[in-house]
């Protein structure tokens, strides 16, 4: 294990180790899918409380882990702010990226780890942020490329956000995973098998290098560079013993 993992590693047992001693709930920074999986792959033996990971909306990518005491007797929310950020004058804007929004707000000297999932819509985007830097991007941000933005803060106990799926159905020979990634991504077994030999595919925030993995029913299935879906589950088998199945993929 790298020194960097270890490093996560002890942390995340000290939070959990803060959390049962003090009987607060403790929260992590945000944590991307490599991250994650060191903490899913933990044996549970290292620490001192159960745990749960969020990241501002169902499905997101990057989250933060918020470590439950035995006794936990009061509501609980994470650290996390919802802000809008939108073009000052959309008539004089630019088309922005992932990458444009990213890049801006890391300029302000922003760590990778407070800031989570950024969402981009149409003509503006939602960025999860730390709650302690709301502030900050909200004062700071006012421009990404050539386009003045604005950014406002969205009430995030009534925010809801539901990310655009496309729907597939169709037919594979099994449930293991590089069946369902060959359906999801329109491509070859054989070519999305080095995606997954390099440690590039994951289930449900844990690193999968197994091409037989098998599959089950709601399960979240990453592929870094292309992207994400959520298999549904079996709609029926064919006579010839296939599967007919249905998955939802992010856009």
């Amino acid at each position: 294990m790298k020194k960097e993992e270890l490093m996560l590693q002890k942390r995340l047992i000290e939070l959990s180790r803060l959390s049962y001693q003090r009987g607060i709930v403790t929260y992590s920074d945000f944590l991307n899918l490599n991250e994650l999986n060191i903490l899913h792959t933990m044996p549970k033996t290292e620490l001192y409380t159960t745990y749960k990971v969020f990241g501002g909306y169902d499905f997101s990518e990057r989250q933060m882990v918020a470590f439950l005491p035995d006794a936990l007797c009061y509501e609980y929310f994470y650290p996390i702010s919802v802000l809008k950020i939108r073009p000052l004058q959309k008539k004089f804007s630019e088309t922005l990226s992932h990458r444009d929004y990213l890049g801006a707000i890391l300029n302000l000297g922003l760590e990778r780890s407070k800031i989570g999932d950024i969402v981009v819509q149409d003509d503006f985007a939602i960025l999860f942020v730390h709650q302690s830097l709301e502030s900050f991007v909200q004062d700071e941000l006012k421009r990404i490329r050539h386009t003045s933005v604005i950014t406002e803060v969205e009430n995030f106990q009534d925010f809801s956000y539901s990310p655009k799926i496309e729907e597939k159905k169709g037919t594979v020979s099994s449930l293991r995973l590089d069946s369902l990634l060959a359906l999801a991504f329109s491509s070859s077994r054989t070519k999305l098998v080095a995606y997954i030999e390099n440690g590039k595919v994951f289930v449900n925030g844990k690193l999968i290098t197994s091409n037989g993995y098998q599959i089950k029913d709601s399960d979240i299935i990453s592929v870094r560079g292309l992207g994400r879906f959520q298999y549904k589950g079996m709609v029926s088998q064919t006579k010839k013993r296939r599967y007919f199945v249905t998955i939802h993929l992010y856009i």
